[in-house]
């Protein structure tokens, strides 16, 4: 019954928002790929909004329910009947009605299962497609045949591409570098250890009374350079986004030097590599938005240059919805901890493979300690971290890591604007 009234909500916000889209012509920067979309979608909206009238998609919305959602710009109305009843009239009003609308929408995209793209590009004609990476055991590959459907599933929102449209894409990725040559529209690629129309290089982590307090990097592009500064947040992952947004502010005639400026005030999203002081003054970061194997590795390539007077302390929970591949990218994960943990902590049932694999690869068993309890692992970390600890947790959605860093922060009153899953159906759940 819940799956069937879902498919008539997301019949009517899809027609209310084709309605809207034919009306009103918007142009449309949709965002996709394995890691990454969020923060690229909000950095892209950052380096555009104060040059026109622009419009991004709410948190991480981007299934065939949260597309629409953000094209009418309506909230989702999560397990209440009456507030979806809401939104089908606000939705129909602003669909038929409304006089003023962004001149620009910034939608993140993304596939669950297979024909997720498909139907979407059947209503999302896109006049710039933004393709982050596309690694080899992507998220959500478990509803997949086999992770290359992944990538062709992605694919459809390129080939939906307007013929005088734009294809920006991350050139460090082999995958996505042959992607490119296959398409006819214009193509910008963005990268850091390739050469591209915008490459980032130099990129160093931004250190402030001793303690890392972001990153910053060399933006080039033609004859220009600038340096770009993220504040709050750590990971050379990260600096990509604000390639992206540069390589898209371009197109509206906005400079380097513009976008650097509107990037300084640029906020990571909570739960993306985000830095936080715990109780004891030691550094946390709080990445436990989601977790992907190459999100995991891009994390902890990322702890693994910075620098710490005390521990490297790493928080790592299953990574889910990776089917048959399970198994295989957790043991993966754990041969890497080793190298970079001086504690590992993990949590749930599949990251048993993360300790076993770290174990076997020279990381002593009185330095791994393993959870299935996530609020237990919360309680004794408490009395393990220590002021010079660096901390980093990250898990998938499902495991709810989250409230490790909520026990652990100097200012847990400070949740609901620093961590994600803070709202009310959150926490009922």
């Amino acid at each position: 019954m819940k799956s069937f009234f879902k498919k008539i909500i997301v019949a009517i916000l899809t027609f209310e928002a084709k309605v809207l889209i034919k009306r009103k012509r918007p142009k449309i920067i949709a965002v996709t790929g394995s890691v990454g979309k969020t923060s690229t979608k909000d950095a892209i909206y950052a380096a555009l909004k104060d040059h026109t009238y622009a419009r991004k998609s709410q948190k991480s919305f981007n299934s065939d329910l949260g597309v629409p959602l953000s094209v009418l710009g309506i909230d989702n109305a999560w397990s209440n009947p009456l507030l979806w009843l809401k939104n089908i009239f606000d939705g129909a009003f602003t669909a038929f009605f409304a006089r003023e609308y962004p001149e620009v929408l910034v939608l993140e995209m993304g596939v669950d299962r297979p024909g997720d793209m498909k139907k979407l590009t059947q209503w999302i004609r896109p006049d710039i497609v933004v393709l982050t990476r596309l690694p080899d055991v992507p998220a959500h590959v478990e509803y997949f045949a086999t992770p290359d459907e992944v990538i062709e599933e992605k694919m459809y929102l390129v080939h939906a591409l307007r013929k005088d449209g734009v294809f920006i894409y991350n050139n460090d990725d082999e995958v996505v570098r042959q992607a490119a040559e296959e398409v006819l529209q214009q193509s910008f690629g963005y990268s850091r250890y390739s050469p591209s129309h915008f490459t980032l290089s130099n990129d160093a982590v931004l250190i402030e009374k001793g303690t890392p307090v972001g990153m910053h990097s060399t933006l080039t592009h033609i004859n220009e350079s600038v340096v770009l500064q993220l504040r709050g947040a750590l990971g050379v992952h990260q600096l990509y986004t604000f390639a992206a947004a540069a390589a898209v502010a371009k197109q509206f005639d906005v400079s380097l030097a513009d976008t650097a400026k509107a990037l300084e005030q640029y906020v990571p999203p909570a739960g993306r590599m985000r830095l936080i002081e715990s109780r004891e003054g030691a550094l946390l970061i709080d990445d436990t938005y989601n977790a992907s194997p190459t999100a995991v590795e891009q994390a902890l390539l990322s702890l693994k240059e910075i620098p710490c007077k005390g521990r490297k302390i790493v928080v790592l929970g299953d990574m889910l919805e990776l089917g048959r591949f399970s198994v295989g990218e957790h043991e993966r994960i754990g041969v890497l901890a080793a190298e970079v943990a001086d504690v590992l902590v993990t949590l749930g049932v599949r990251a048993r493979k993360i300790a076993e694999a770290a174990l076997e690869n020279g990381l002593s068993e009185k330095k791994i300690l393993q959870y299935e309890n996530v609020d237990r692992a919360a309680e004794e970390l408490m009395h393990r971290v220590t002021e010079t600890d660096v901390v980093l947790i990250k898990a998938s959605q499902g495991v709810r890591a989250e409230r490790v860093t909520k026990k652990l922060m100097k200012h847990p009153e400070d949740a609901a604007k620093l961590l994600v899953r803070q709202g009310t159906a959150w926490q009922q759940r």
